[in-house]
């Protein structure tokens, strides 16, 4: 893995479009080229929905017959997998989250973005514009697909009441302990570092996802004690839903597309009241995209009122623009209040997955921090993977 330092001549990239007189970033498209048939994209699981899984969840074949680009997807395992995929060079794009975007950034594995190339981008709520963790400086490196908060799903026989805190996956004498179900990725470290927050604040960690050497630590020790409780790692969404399906799991983090996909199953699901982590995504193009016409109709598609609402509303998650929400609500009855996509407050305590750095995100800081290398190692190490 690169060691993430942002290039500092992103840093003038801006002014160097200002001075030239264009709005177009340096290393953006500047006027839209025609369709190529093909479209290869890097996903999140539930991202790209044909209607295979459900037939009132399709936004890629109305796409395709748009278009004339023929999706085609993979998914990622984590963040860490997702940068790798890319990295491959056999992408147009995906959807990364906040512990991704600034790796591929940083590494040039993604390009600027034109953000008058993509028309729906202008309805997107001004909240979701001009995030730090997909925008240099002021250029934008990608367009908002949603956000939301990783979740406490339970086994409602093992928790008749429901939990209010993550006791349940972190406690010795937990209801669910050999059965607790945890995410298996390096990001994961960040949720042990926001209960020491909250258990153990003489730490003083101000950020879960910079952490100093004694920070993280603690954080490790603690993920070494969970693991003797822990009965899976999961990689991905189908698997979470199997296990909880079949009653083998009765706790872990989780997020509300596994709840949606377990209907008949005794599961409840719940934002504990210490807060959480949680993800805003982006879609992303890669600088040297085969397909580049085809993936910029699809961030502009993603951010349709109809495409927007369902994905959002299919896996559980917080639509981009009031259209979408509008949309969404016809789909599913107050699905933007349930989400709070409006609702700033909400998300306060929500801490979107971000890139452990050295210098802690805080160039003034003299103080050092892990980087993802180390999460990534350290992780290896606690799951034996």
């Amino acid at each position: 893995m690169r060691h993430l330092r942002i290039p500092a001549m992103l840093a003038v990239v801006a002014l160097i479009a200002a001075a030239c007189g264009t709005s177009a970033p340096s290393g953006a498209l500047t006027e839209l080229p025609p369709a190529e048939g093909e479209l290869n994209l890097v996903i999140w699981a539930g991202y790209a929905e044909t209607g295979a899984n459900d037939e009132n969840y399709d936004w890629v074949n109305p796409f395709q017959e748009e278009t004339g680009c023929q999706v085609h997807t993979q998914d990622m395992t984590d963040s860490a997998n997702g940068v790798e995929l890319l990295q491959s060079g056999q992408y147009d794009g995906g959807s990364f989250s906040g512990d991704a975007t600034l790796r591929l950034i940083a590494g040039g594995d993604v390009a600027p973005v034109n953000v008058e190339l993509i028309p729906n981008y202008a309805d997107v709520f001004e909240g979701l514009k001009g995030q730090p963790h997909n925008t240099i400086d002021g250029v934008p490196y990608g367009t908002p697909h949603g956000r939301g908060a990783n979740l406490l799903l339970y086994n409602t026989d093992t928790f008749p009441e429901a939990p209010t805190s993550w006791d349940p996956v972190w406690d010795a004498d937990s209801p669910a302990a050999g059965h607790v179900s945890v995410y298996n990725s390096a990001i994961y470290i960040a949720d042990a570092a926001l209960r020491l927050m909250d258990t153990n604040p003489d730490l003083g960690i101000e950020d879960p996802y910079q952490l100093n050497e004694e920070q993280f630590a603690a954080a490790i020790d603690l993920l070494n004690e969970q693991n003797a409780i822990v009965g899976e790692y999961w990689n991905y969404a189908t698997d979470q839903i199997t296990s909880f399906g079949s009653g083998d799991m009765l706790a872990g983090t989780s997020w509300q597309y596994q709840y949606l996909n377990l209907p008949d199953a005794p599961v409840g699901i719940v934002k504990p009241a210490e807060g959480t982590t949680g993800w805003s995504d982006t879609w992303m193009i890669a600088s040297e995209a085969a397909h580049p016409g085809c993936m910029y109709r699809w961030m502009d598609w993603m951010l349709s009122s109809e495409a927007n609402a369902q994905a959002t509303v299919w896996f559980g998650e917080a639509p981009v623009t009031q259209a979408a929400c509008d949309r969404a609500e016809e789909i599913s009855p107050n699905h933007c209040g349930d989400y709070h996509a409006t609702d700033e407050p909400y998300f306060e305590d929500v801490w979107f997955w971000s890139t452990p750095r050295e210098d802690c995100n805080d160039t003034d800081d003299a103080t050092t921090c892990k980087t993802i290398e180390d999460w990534i190692n350290a992780w290896t190490e606690v799951t034996g993977g």
